[in-house]
């Protein structure tokens, strides 16, 4: 089955790293990601801009309204996502207690609907 693993977090502490912080964190996620293809899990993902690059379609009454932003604001953020395939919830668990970077924030699983 398939899953997202939605990585949360604050981006503010992102953005207050250093450059070799950043590197460190961008190399865990190359290792995790190979990982991921070794065991034959890896179905794609990507490192999301932040929240203030983000474009908002809210609808009400029956029509559409572009606004600027997240959809909505909160303390963390989405960041990233991996797709990965396992074959259980358990599984998908096991590789989300491996994400890394994680000190703080949260990875949220998700299976996929049909046709994903």
């Amino acid at each position: 089955m398939k899953y997202i693993l939605l990585i949360y977090g604050d981006e503010s502490g992102w953005e207050s790293m250093s450059s070799e912080e950043m590197e460190k964190i961008y190399a865990e996620h190359t290792s995790y990601g190979e990982a991921l293809d070794k065991a034959g899990a890896m179905r794609g993902g990507a490192e999301l801009k932040p929240t203030s690059t983000a474009t908002t379609v809210r609808f009400s009454g029956g029509k559409a309204r572009t606004v600027d932003g997240p959809f909505a604001e909160t303390r963390e953020q989405l960041g990233g996502y991996y797709v990965i395939e396992v074959d259980n919830l358990e599984q998908a668990i096991e590789w989300a207690e491996k994400m890394p970077g994680m000190h703080e924030g949260a990875v949220e699983i998700r299976p996929l609907g049909a046709g994903a």
